[in-house]
């Protein structure tokens, strides 16, 4: 005997309409417990739908470029149930391929009218996207302590999306809709040139293209009504002096590209350089590296550098805060969640450890080796990128004496370090040996005014001199 179940999508946070950017089986094929289906790709996240159980896939339900949200079918399987070992077909499901025929016939005569109500979806989309907060996926809009929870529309939330013409609401999918957002693209300026004038993230992407090399008499207006006047790029021909190669950017490198650089452009930045000296420090850790390596992880300053910037947030909270979309509110998080930058093949991705305030030296240690490893094998779950308040660029292991890294908006902050080196340093009455850490905070000068930050980094570099307070 054998029964036939559904698969689904499960909980993949805060996002919809996530591509399928590849179908690891088809019908027919037969599947182990936890064997990958599908492939879901969403900005820096990479996830596989499994199959829940051994058995048969009858039908597929999803192909290449397919977008899909939670609780969207993946596929039909076929298991055994009890008494049936082989999990092979009995006779009750030999009408499974007329079924499967059947069922296609009227999916394919439904689908007129899905294509007709995506519109006014779309609609509704729009509208609650109001609420979401941008890349990052910073809870920002939450008060502290909430759950988040779908809530009945209003009679008011109602009226409003029947009032929306479709015809007049841009033919866009949420993830377009969201890109758009980042690049402060207005979807109703695009032409859309996918099925039925459906506007596609090439698009969008075009739009802003034909923008940046057009001369432009006023430029575009910017959320606070500044004017932004960008001369035409020059078209160069560069294989007019050598040889040449072109390669593309990887996924992650092209949606960080329209991130960082309407952060760069939207965001007035400034950098506060400190040092810290963290002799005792390093001697803690090499003191306790063994213990870490017998727990199965490798202890680093990022660890220390994650507590004491907790400590900091906590002391100084405009730091741990988000600027609400209309310029003039802060909202200030009771939470404290700490990005770390990431250095993959496909390029840098920050992971966000959430309630670092909770979480001791080695605890956190054995958590970040984990988010680190999930990082570079692509594996983070689209919640593992989400929520963060400030984020941490390390690039000791690489070398350098101080940078200025982009702020990972809607955050207002974002904490840059630099190798470490042995310094002397004067100590009133002799120079003593001290190794010291470059510490590079970027800051939005919208929020935060230069003595706040000269305060932050003197206050972060002072926990990590003395360990003995990152407990206080």
């Amino acid at each position: 005997m054998s029964k036939t179940i559904e698969i689904k999508v499960p909980d993949i946070g805060d996002f919809s309409g996530i591509p399928v950017i590849e179908v690891l089986v088809a019908a027919g094929d037969r599947v182990a417990a936890e064997d990958g289906l599908v492939t879901l790709e969403s900005d820096k996240a990479t996830m596989e739908v499994p199959s829940p159980a051994a058995g048969i896939i009858r039908e597929m339900r999803m192909k290449l470029d397919d977008a899909v949200s939670e609780g969207d079918v993946v596929a039909v399987l076929e298991v055994a149930e009890s008494g049936d070992e082989n999990g092979t077909a009995g006779e009750e499901n030999a009408s499974a391929p007329a079924e499967t025929e059947s069922t296609a016939a009227a999916a394919a005569e439904s689908e007129p009218q899905e294509e007709e109500e995506t519109a006014d979806q779309d609609a509704e989309a729009e509208d609650s996207d109001k609420g979401t907060a941008e890349t990052g996926g910073d809870a920002t809009q939450e008060s502290a302590g909430s759950t988040p929870a779908k809530a009945a529309p209003t009679a008011e939330r109602e009226t409003g999306i029947r009032a929306i013409d479709p015809a007049k609401v841009p033919y866009a999918s949420p993830v377009v809709r969201q890109y758009a957002r980042e690049l402060g693209v207005d979807l109703a300026r695009v032409t859309g040139n996918g099925a039925k004038g459906r506007i596609t993230r090439d698009d969008v992407s075009a739009f802003v293209k034909s923008v940046m090399t057009t001369p432009a008499t006023g430029g575009a207006p910017a959320r606070s009504g500044m004017q932004l006047d960008f001369p035409p790029l020059p078209d160069f021909d560069f294989s007019r002096y050598g040889t040449i190669e072109k390669k593309a950017l990887s996924r992650i490198q092209k949606i960080s590209a329209g991130h960082l650089h309407r952060n760069w452009v939207g965001i007035p930045h400034v950098t506060q350089h400190d040092e810290a000296d963290i002799t005792d420090m390093e001697a803690f850790r090499v003191a306790n590296a063994d213990d870490a390596i017998a727990q199965g992880f490798k202890l680093t300053p990022l660890v220390f550098l994650i507590k004491a910037t907790v400590a900091a947030l906590k002391k100084f909270p405009n730091f741990n805060a988000s600027l609400d979309t209309d310029g003039t509110t802060l909202i200030l998080k009771k939470y404290f969640n700490v990005g770390v930058a990431v250095d993959t093949p496909d390029g840098l991705v920050v992971p966000v450890i959430q309630g670092c305030e909770r979480k001791g030296i080695m605890e956190l240690g054995a958590e970040l080796a984990e988010i680190s490893t999930r990082a570079r094998e692509k594996k983070l779950k689209p919640q593992d990128i989400q929520g963060g308040c400030i984020s941490i660029s390390s690039l000791g292991g690489i070398g350098g004496t101080a940078f200025t890294p982009i702020i990972n908006a809607p955050e207002v902050a974002i904490l840059g370090v630099s190798r470490s080196r042995m310094l002397p340093v004067w100590n009133g009455s002799e120079f003593k040996p001290r190794l010291m850490l470059p510490l590079s905070l970027s800051y939005d000068h919208r929020v935060i005014d230069g003595a706040a930050a000269a305060r932050f980094t003197r206050f972060l570099a002072s926990r990590l001199e003395d360990l003995r307070r990152l407990t206080l």
